[in-house]
């Protein structure tokens, strides 16, 4: 799950470098902390939210295949 969330992430900012994924699993959950530079959290929450909502609809459609939940935080 985190190779899909870096490559959508990746193809979303002008910066990839200054990506970082910090993944935290606690049993069934998985928590995933998004750093990204300031230029580019616009682009990867966009207007009202709705890049990221559907950043987060991905990644919980594949978690579900293995049973889990999944957070994204955005630092």
């Amino acid at each position: 799950m985190k190779d899909i969330l870096m490559f959508i992430i990746g193809s979303l900012v002008e910066n990839p470098q200054a990506v970082k994924v910090g993944v935290s699993e606690d049993g069934d959950v998985v928590r995933f902390r998004l750093a990204v530079a300031s230029s580019d959290r616009g682009k990867v929450i966009g207007k009202e939210g709705r890049v990221v909502k559907s950043i987060r609809t991905v990644l919980q459609t594949a978690a579900a295949r293995q049973n889990k939940k999944i957070y994204l935080d955005i630092d």
